[in-house]
């Protein structure tokens, strides 16, 4: 069952098209990597998919349904590439707030506030404000809030950004977890290495341009650096 679904997407910026009738699909339990150099359109269309950024023209379809329901908002959770928090706010109250949106008993918060800190290994740094948080742990405190709510479908804009080999691992095995719990999980990222064994498929997005779409990671017979860096030279010597 596809879960995501994105058509003909277009969308321009002062006046400069930045994306060129994008096409993929996302089926459920899926982890899908959508690949790209940087500044080649990637975040973009995450913002489109999340409703962050109009779109020119296109449809994107979630959970079957054209735009954002609330319904369909509940089932979603959201990591940005800039984590832009509450730097008065201490991890614990952040993560307070942001569950708060969602239908938890104060008792079930709780229990979930504390499994999150302890998943993304900051249970002694929960009472902390935010401004004393380091980038690296910035990071793991804005993956915890993306699934507070437990989301069907969890997008992630560069996740493995800033971290050391060390916390890469952490959040890898996280990721390995809610896909044996069945969560689709789409990311964006230009590192290779991290998660090239745990994904399904991939999209390649170049100069705006989906020049690969949602190919089976299982059916690259060459290193996938080498797949990535043929279709980008190849792409670049047709244009």
């Amino acid at each position: 069952m596809k879960v995501l679904e994105v058509k003909d997407l277009k969308k321009s910026l002062s006046g400069k098209q930045i994306l060129h009738d994008v096409n993929f699909s996302v089926q459920a339990g899926e982890v899908y990597w959508f690949l790209g150099p940087n500044w080649a359109g990637k975040t973009t269309t995450m913002k489109c998919i999340l409703g962050l950024v109009n779109i020119d023209s296109g449809s994107i379809k979630i959970f079957n349904t054209e735009w954002l329901t609330q319904e369909s908002k509940y089932k979603i959770g959201f990591m940005p590439e800039n984590t832009y928090l509450y730097k008065y706010l201490t991890g614990r109250e952040f993560l307070r707030f942001n569950g708060k949106f969602f239908d938890f008993t104060p008792e079930e918060l709780e229990r979930k506030i504390e499994e999150l800190l302890l998943k993304v290994w900051l249970q002694d740094a929960g009472d902390k404000p935010l401004k004393s948080y380091s980038k690296w742990m910035l990071q793991r405190v804005w993956l915890a809030q993306s699934i507070i709510n437990d989301p069907e479908i969890l997008f992630l804009d560069e996740p493995m950004w800033g971290l050391d080999p060390i916390w890469r691992k952490m959040v890898k095995d996280i990721l390995v977890s809610l896909k044996e719990k069945g969560t689709t999980i789409f990311f964006n990222t230009h590192i290779l290495a991290d998660v090239e064994d745990i994904c399904d498929k991939i999209s390649i997005i170049h100069r705006w341009n989906i020049i690969v779409e949602s190919k089976k990671v299982s059916s690259i017979k060459k290193s996938l650096e080498q797949f990535f860096v043929d279709k980008v030279m190849s792409f670049e010597k047709a244009s």
